[in-house]
C-alpha cells in the first residue's frame, strides 16, 4: 500500500487504509479462535460498555485512487499467526 500510495497520491490529506468491510467484534474474535486453534469458551463481560458501536473507517479516496485489499482479513490473521509461531514463539 505505501508504494502503491507514493505513487498515486500526492495531497496533504490523511488517507485510510483498509478493507471497507466491517467485522463485529464478536467476528473478530470467533475468527482469532478458529486461527490459533483455541477451543475454550468465548466469555464476555456484559456489565462492561459496548464501546463504540461501529468503527469502520472511510477508506473510499484510496479505493478511488483504485487500491483495494489484496488479502482477506482471515489471510492476513494466518500469515501473522504463523509468523508469530516461526520468530517469536520460544
Amino acid at each position: 500500500m505505501l508504494w502503491f500510495s507514493c505513487g498515486n497520491y500526492s495531497g496533504l490529506d490523511h488517507v485510510n487504509v483498509g478493507s471497507g468491510k466491517e467485522v463485529t467484534i464478536k467476528e473478530l474474535a470467533e475468527l482469532v479462535m478458529e486461527v490459533v486453534g483455541f477451543e475454550g469458551e468465548l466469555v464476555w463481560d456484559t456489565s462492561k460498555p459496548d464501546g463504540t458501536p461501529r468503527k469502520l473507517m472511510d477508506s473510499s479516496k484510496l479505493a478511488s485512487l483504485g487500491w483495494s485489499a489484496k488479502i482477506s482479513l482471515r489471510d492476513g490473521l494466518v500469515d501473522t499467526y504463523k509468523w508469530y509461531l516461526e520468530n517469536v514463539k520460544q
